[in-house]
């Protein structure tokens, strides 16, 4: 049986991403995301739980986050799971679990200068470390925009 990695989130941009630039030139962006989690607890009073993501985007999608996207602003992230490891300058193992984003689409409506809903797609053949920057698939859409916060579940 296969298996399959992949995370999927909507949230918000904790702070600016923040974008740097491999040896080869390759744009990485790191971006912090939130998600939060609203319910009633047992006297029915409302309690909300937020968790935060590291996102990484390679490429083409870093260089439209680096772009479009600010602190507050809302996105669809898609991609699989990752765990790195590195040295620190102490010579002590670190280990970091992040999503690489291979699909980045903006929620912010064009009054809240997200321009819309825009995706960047980079293609599942693409190594993540370097190389051509990626082709993106940017789609303006505005369906987003008649949404309700308040989803039942």
């Amino acid at each position: 049986m296969s298996s399959l990695n992949k995370a999927m989130i909507i949230g918000n941009l904790g702070q600016d991403p923040e974008v740097r630039y491999t040896q080869s030139n390759t744009a990485v962006a790191t971006l912090n995301i939130a998600t939060s989690e609203r319910y009633k607890d047992s006297n029915g009073e409302y309690q909300e739980n937020t968790e935060w993501h590291r996102v990484v985007a390679w490429g083409r999608t870093a260089e439209i986050c680096q772009q479009y996207l600010t602190k507050g602003s809302k996105v669809y992230i898609e991609g699989p799971i990752q765990t790195r490891q590195w040295e620190d300058k102490d010579g002590q193992k670190r280990y970091t679990t992040e999503i690489k984003a291979l699909r980045m689409v903006m929620l912010d409506s064009r009054g809240e200068g997200g321009g819309g809903q825009q995706t960047a797609n980079r293609p599942q053949n693409q190594n993540q470390g370097g190389g051509k920057p990626m082709n993106s698939n940017v789609e303006l859409d505005s369906n987003f925009d008649d949404m309700d916060d308040d989803l039942p579940f």
